[in-house]
């Protein structure tokens, strides 16, 4: 009688030496906190430590989760999985995991990331499906397929883990996008996903957990589609997005997604030529984040009021915020702080001040601010890099200094070709007609004919 078949015993994983030397003379733990801090930076959430560095350079995963993939790519640009020692998801996952002779593949990757996998219903070449989606496409493929089927799908749905997490993916990537190249190419692909998330709340869910988790998603969604209009010129739509998820945050007595929808709407009155109402929001915004804990996000709804007080052109309320402002900012960052916050650093604390500045006519304060603005800025976040410059810009055109204004411009004017943004075009339109007076100055007029190429081939 024949012996049956044996398995074969899988090979001991090889160590991954390419990771390792990228580690170079930092410790487990020291490149885990780099790792964490440079996902925070894109807007992931990773619970990187010491024992995972381990597990990656031993070999034992061979491929990184998506969210992992992401952020090791910001830390090192240009390089590709393969150049940091990982093997082809095709490789390590599903049928390709498997071997000719039909054994099962000895380590696949990190079991985070199927978090999502076969949960409620989803398979995991769908989950394959969505993860691509936010890896390699852009935000069309995104609302394409990140919520597919789910806003042509009867109410009595059920809705689960994999949705919920869905939902917080499309908000991650739409800040991502929007921090890299601005919001005009956006706004109008992400409302297929927004609407997929509002859906997604009539449907059944077993858990108090993922209800809150999909209120709080679709709130969070409606902000940022709020935001791709506001930055877009379409003041209208944020507003009505921006209101949707107030609502949304009454409805699910969740004061964060309230501090958050009211923040915004402080930042749209402003912009929109509504000052008191600017000021009334940060107020009520503030009154909402008092019970979150979190002094860096007090000190940005400072910053909204200050913003309204100035086009009122009250300098003592102002500079009182401003004040309150700082002193939050001093206390430093907490686990507190909200996942949208990733852009508010001090870059943005001198940015947001150089604007009140300006808006209260003192141009030498508003330049001084802005100046330091431009310098702390994050290459990452190339749209507020781009805002910064362009705010500096025309404060040091209306001030008198036109060569260093246009250079400044002409500053801007190369990252236009990466961040697609009205607000920020505007701006430098202002910029351009402050400097016409000046256009026989050599530099000055170098920087005319170059924003008139660019306006023409748009």
């Amino acid at each position: 009688m024949a012996s049956p078949p044996t398995s074969p015993s899988p090979r001991p994983p090889r160590p991954n030496t390419a990771f390792r030397q990228l580690r170079g003379q930092r410790s487990p733990g020291e490149f885990a906190a780099l790792v964490r801090r440079a996902a925070r930076e894109i807007g992931e959430q990773v619970s990187c430590d010491a024992r995972y560095i381990g597990r990656v350079e031993s070999g034992e995963i061979r491929c990184p989760n998506y969210a992992y993939e992401r952020v090791f790519r910001h830390m090192f640009p240009g390089r590709e999985p393969a150049d940091m020692g990982f093997l082809p998801r095709a490789a390590v996952r599903g049928r390709g995991a498997r071997k000719e002779d039909g054994a099962p593949s000895a380590h696949t990757e990190s079991p985070a990331d199927d978090r999502t996998s076969g949960v409620d219903g989803t398979s995991d070449e769908e989950s394959d499906v969505l993860r691509r989606a936010f890896m390699t496409g852009g935000t069309a493929a995104v609302a394409a397929v990140s919520l597919a089927g789910v806003a042509d799908a009867r109410p009595r749905r059920h809705a689960g883990e994999a949705e919920a997490a869905a939902v917080e993916q499309a908000v991650r990537r739409i800040r991502l996008l929007d921090d890299r190249h601005g919001a005009d190419a956006l706004y109008r692909r992400a409302a297929r996903p927004l609407r997929a998330a509002y859906d997604l709340l009539d449907a059944e869910t077993r858990r108090r957990s993922v209800a809150d988790r999909l209120h709080a998603g679709a709130g969070e969604l409606a902000i940022s589609v709020g935001w791709l209009a506001h930055d877009s010129g379409r003041f209208s739509d944020a507003r009505s997005h921006y209101a949707e998820a107030l609502a949304t945050a009454r409805l699910a007595g969740d004061p964060a997604l309230e501090a958050h929808a009211f923040c915004n709407t402080a930042f749209l009155a402003r912009d929109a030529g509504r000052p008191r109402e600017a000021v009334r929001a940060a107020q009520a915004a503030q009154q909402a984040g008092l019970r979150l804990g979190s002094a860096r996000l007090m000190s940005l709804l400072a910053l909204r009021e200050a913003g309204g007080w100035s086009r009122l052109g009250d300098r003592a309320a102002c500079e009182a915020a401003l004040l309150r402002a700082r002193s939050f900012f001093d206390r430093g960052a907490s686990d507190a702080d909200p996942e949208w916050m990733t852009f508010f650093g001090e870059a943005e604390l001198e940015g947001l001040e150089a604007q009140c500045w300006s808006a209260l006519g003192d141009r030498p304060r508003a330049v001084a601010h802005g100046e330091r603005a431009v310098a702390l800025a994050d290459p990452h976040f190339a749209r507020n890099t781009a805002l910064y410059t362009a705010q500096l810009a025309d404060d040091l055109a209306r001030g008198g200094e036109p060569e260093a204004a246009a250079a400044a411009g002409g500053r801007v004017l190369e990252l236009l070709g990466q961040v697609q943004s009205t607000r920020i075009r505007g701006m430098v339109g202002a910029t351009v007609r402050s400097l016409r007076p000046y256009r026989t100055d050599s530099r000055v007029a170098s920087f005319l004919t170059r924003h008139r190429h660019l306006r023409l081939s748009a």
